[in-house]
């Protein structure tokens, strides 16, 4: 069966170009002008991937996003945002409302394709992985993107716990800066290596008694560890 891309443009001419060309890679493509129409749609359809434009007449492609990523129902749905928007902030404000990828106008045909396989892969690697119990007191849930300690859900950002569910796939293996931002945002880097740092420290002070779990590998990155070890210097 065919993964299907549902796309969120008003520029009728990207759509009539970019949809076959979809079509012929093996997806099933559905062409949106306006947002309202497509999350109504999500109420009986969800899709594998949303192509979402900022740009769009009826909503901010932002609000859209925000919206699909508070849904229970729709918050895993993998969505790259197409726009003219150039702004390093509008980049970083989408990624952060949960955007898997941001692309910006004008783009190359074969660019989209790989960041959409790219996404999907990552996201099929999500999906499979389901839930992991670290310890009876340390649960990874990835199909709902929660986070349990002592019973209690810990309160991760959407960026924190993608990074928990990056190192947590290869326990004891060490993933520099760059990784974890390709991971994060793929190519389009739009951020500083350091701001790792500070997703990480976050990320650890959620964790509490399991925070040193997260090693930090001094001039190399970090890596998961299923004991609490001293950090290596």
């Amino acid at each position: 069966m065919r993964k299907q891309i549902f796309m969120v443009e008003d520029e009728s001419d990207i759509l009539e170009l970019l949809q076959p060309k979809l079509e012929s890679a093996g997806y099933a493509c559905k062409g949106f002008s306006t947002a309202q129409p497509m999350l109504q749609l999500l109420q009986q359809v969800i899709p594998d991937l949303i192509l979402l434009d900022l740009m769009l007449p009826d909503m901010d492609g932002m609000e859209a996003c925000k919206r699909l990523k508070s849904n229970p129902a729709t918050e895993s749905i993998p969505v790259i945002m197409l726009t003219a928007r150039t702004d390093i902030e509008d980049k970083i404000m989408g990624l952060e409302y949960g955007a898997d990828d941001y692309i910006t106008k004008p783009f190359d045909a074969k660019e989209l394709l790989a960041r959409i396989n790219a996404v999907l892969r990552r996201s099929s690697w999500e999906s499979s992985k389901n839930v992991l119990s670290i310890t009876p007191d340390f649960v990874i849930d990835f199909n709902r993107y929660e986070v349990h300690i002592y019973n209690k859900r810990a309160d991760l950002t959407l960026t924190e716990f993608k990074i928990l569910q990056l190192l947590t796939k290869r326990p004891g293996w060490v993933y520099n800066r760059s990784q974890i931002l390709d991971y994060l945002w793929g190519t389009d880097k739009v951020v500083i290596e350091r701001t790792v740092d500070v997703h990480i420290r976050n990320l650890r002070e959620k964790l509490g008694d399991f925070s040193g779990m997260i090693a930090n590998i001094r001039g190399v990155g970090y890596r998961f560890q299923t004991s609490q070890e001293e950090e290596l210097g």
